[in-house]
């Protein structure tokens, strides 16, 4: 049985309601940060104490549109559980097999402008030159096969094995997929991701050479990466999504609702 589903149900309530202020903030900063395309594109999270069941964006919203009530539920078989609204098919298709075979709670698609204007190089590699592409070092994997639209289960299976373990999957053609454990670390990532791109296609741009950062450095910052700062009561990404909250709560408070 889910630990989390033993908890107190005012408890367990109290961490779903959270969890839905959350996604919809994300949704909301992903529109302030030029991360979202339209009404496509999705951002799921697993519902607190509820297995198999995640929270999804209401396909047709516009994202300056979502709220924390209006988010659906869904189950693993695309069903709507909870929630008015259509679901959008290729984010359950893709959601639902990462959500299951790579164990993560939070799950981010999007197209966003410079991480897929490199996923249409031929060599879409993020490079090791910026100080914001060095935190995603050997934790990016790469799908090369474009396949058109994800209509079938089978489609975010392969996408799900491809990541292998690891916490972003470049989709070649197409854009990305990044996953953390909450909506803070996910975002956080999806935020530097689309920073690292773009100063690599600035520097791309210059036609000049680029310097890239040596072995021997990126292997000294994942040691500074794993160091927790005991003066410190949250993670960075916590800070960062933290801060970033207290922007909505003064000029869109309405997301919470």
């Amino acid at each position: 049985m889910d630990t989390v589903t033993q908890l107190p149900a005012d408890l367990l309530e109290a961490q779903r309601r959270q969890a839905r202020i959350d996604m919809a903030a994300a949704h909301r900063l992903a529109v302030l940060h030029d991360f979202h395309e339209a009404i496509d594109n999705h951002f799921t999270l697993m519902v607190p104490g509820r297995p198999k069941h995640y929270y999804l964006n209401q396909y047709g919203l516009y994202w300056s549109e979502v709220t924390a009530s209006n988010l659906i539920e869904i189950d693993y078989d695309g069903k709507v559980t909870a929630g008015e609204g259509p679901a959008d098919r290729s984010a359950i298709c893709i959601h639902t097999p990462i959500h299951e075979m790579a164990g993560v709670e939070c799950v981010l698609h999007t197209h966003m402008p410079y991480v897929t204007a490199i996923s249409q190089l031929e060599d879409m590699t993020i490079e090791m030159t910026g100080q914001s592409a060095l935190q995603f070092n050997n934790r990016i994997a790469y799908d090369y096969d474009y396949n058109g639209f994800a209509h079938d289960h089978d489609e975010g299976e392969r996408m799900a094995r491809l990541m292998d373990g690891k916490p972003i999957l470049m989709l070649a053609n197409h854009g990305v997929v990044v996953t953390g454990k909450t909506v803070a670390q996910a975002y956080h990532r999806l935020y530097y991701l689309e920073r690292a791109c773009r100063t690599q296609l600035f520097s791309m741009w210059t036609g000049h050479r680029r310097r890239f950062v040596t072995e021997e450095v990126l292997e000294k910052m994942r040691a500074q990466a794993a160091w927790k700062d005991p003066t410190m009561a949250m993670t960075g990404p916590e800070y960062h999504f933290a801060a970033l909250k207290r922007l909505l709560d003064r000029t869109q408070p309405d997301y919470a609702e």
